[in-house]
């Protein structure tokens, strides 16, 4: 992530604790609400001026603002091999880490699943250890993770998901209102493969963002909710008896 996107998103995360949306940033820069949300969506094209005019509007310092900016980026983007051994090893672990990073608070883990408040902090105080979290007083919880968090390609939680989750994810027909399942097939140059692999990471970054906005909302409200996609070279295994002997590809792109 660049230095303009990581003072973009700290912007943004203080408009949200400040209640400031959109509408009363488009008044303030005499611009409409779309100039705005491109602006916010393509951060190096905002100016000293605008961004100074938005810092005014909350009551913020552009050098504060600098300096939370620089804090984020310094949070974690990856684990290690071993790390990521560790959360695949011990379910409880992972249990509280895929809460935390939901947004789960202390006690909502503690009413919600069956585990002691002893064993609790200590899996949070193992998470403290490898930096997922800063684990505060009263068991409050800061989570530090990069917006640009990414699990290892291949690593040990991609491999258990691969192992242990995708035969259950897909067990379902796809036909709630709240499910959708989309499979395309076509030919595509490696060029463009490259550049929708970018549109999916901004969806991934799109998907944590919105569960983020929803963070204000009663738990009662809240679902969890997972999202799988997926791109590459492929073709069904059924027709590789068809394939050519020099491999050229006549039908569905790999």
């Amino acid at each position: 992530m660049s230095e303009c996107d990581q003072v973009i998103q700290a912007l943004k995360k203080q408009l949200k604790s400040r209640n400031v949306n959109y509408q009363d940033v488009a008044k303030a820069l005499d611009l409409s609400e779309g100039s705005v949300k491109r602006l916010f969506a393509n951060g190096g094209s905002m100016s000293l001026e605008r961004l100074s005019a938005v810092c005014k509007l909350i009551d913020l310092e552009m050098t504060a603002l600098f300096k939370l900016a620089e804090e984020e980026s310094q949070n974690l983007s990856s684990l290690t091999w071993e790390q990521e051994e560790q959360l695949v090893a011990d379910g409880a672990l992972l249990l509280v880490a895929v809460c935390i990073t939901n947004g789960y608070r202390f006690e909502q883990i503690l009413s919600q699943y069956n585990l002691t408040k002893p064993q609790i902090i200590q899996k949070l105080a193992h998470l403290d250890r490898i930096k997922v979290i800063e684990l505060m007083p009263e068991n409050r919880i800061k989570l530090k993770i990069s917006p640009s968090f990414s699990w290892i390609s291949g690593g040990p939680i991609q491999q258990f998901f691969q192992q242990q989750v995708v035969k259950t994810f897909f067990r379902t027909h796809f036909s709630k209102d709240d499910e959708k399942l989309v499979m395309s097939t076509g030919l595509m140059s490696l060029p463009t493969n490259y550049k929708f692999q970018q549109r999916i990471q901004r969806l991934v970054k799109e998907f944590y963002e919105s569960c983020s906005s929803d963070g204000d909302l009663a738990m009662q409200e809240r679902h969890g909710t997972s999202m799988v996609i997926a791109l590459r070279r492929w073709t069904f295994p059924l027709f590789d008896e068809f394939e050519n002997e020099d491999g050229s590809e006549k039908s569905l792109a790999r």
